[in-house]
C-alpha cells in the first residue's frame, strides 16, 4: 500500500485542467476540473495530516472488502481525499436515482445507487443528515439515456436514495 509522505503536494495542472498530487517521482491525476475546485486547491497545498488521515482511513476500510488490488485502493482513496478536501460544495441531484424502499439500515461507506438505467457501487465521501457526496466506483454509470458518470466522478444525493449492499443470503457485504 502506498504510504502518504510529507513531501506530497496538491497542484493544479493547467495543461490538463485537473488537480494532481505530486508525489516526487510520480504524479497522480484526479478527474477534477478547475470549476469544481475550491480556491485552496490552487495554493499548492501540501498533503497535510488531515489528508493523510482520511486517505489512510479509506485505504484501511476498502482493504476489508478483499475485492480491490492495493493499486486500486490507493486510486480510490486519493480521489476520495481530493473530493473531501478540495471540491466545492454541490447540490443534490437525486432525481436520477430511485428511492430506497428497503428497511435495512446502511452502515457502510460502500453503497449502491440505482438509476433508471442501472445499479452501481459508490463510496460515500461526505455526508450529513439529509444528503451524501458519492464517488462513482463503476467504470461508467448511466444516470439516464443521455448522461453518465465516469469512474471517480462525484454526485450528491439525498440519503433516501442510498441502498446498503447485501448478498441475498446471510447479509454479507458484496462491494
Amino acid at each position: 500500500m502506498l504510504q502518504a509522505q510529507q513531501y506530497w503536494q496538491w497542484q493544479f495542472c493547467e495543461q490538463h485542467n485537473v488537480l494532481i498530487l505530486d508525489m516526487g517521482d510520480m504524479q497522480f491525476a484526479t478527474p477534477f476540473k478547475r470549476r469544481q475546485l475550491t480556491d485552496e486547491a490552487f495554493s499548492n497545498p501540501n498533503f497535510n495530516l488531515q489528508d493523510a488521515d482520511f486517505y489512510q482511513q479509506v485505504c484501511q476500510y476498502l482493504s476489508t472488502f478483499s475485492i480491490w488490488t492495493n493499486a486500486q485502493i490507493c486510486q480510490i482513496a486519493l480521489n476520495a481525499t481530493a473530493v473531501k478536501h478540495y471540491l466545492k460544495p454541490m447540490l443534490a441531484k437525486s432525481w436520477f436515482f430511485n428511492s430506497y424502499t428497503g428497511t435495512a439500515p446502511n452502515q457502510e461507506a460502500i453503497v449502491q445507487l440505482t438509476s433508471k438505467a442501472q445499479s452501481g457501487q459508490f463510496l460515500i465521501v461526505d455526508c450529513d443528515q439529509s444528503a451524501s457526496v458519492c464517488l462513482c466506483l463503476e467504470p461508467q454509470f448511466a444516470l439516464d439515456d443521455n448522461l453518465s458518470l465516469m469512474q471517480f466522478e462525484v454526485i450528491k444525493v439525498l440519503n433516501d436514495r442510498i441502498e446498503p449492499l447485501f448478498y441475498a443470503q446471510g447479509q454479507q457485504k458484496r462491494a
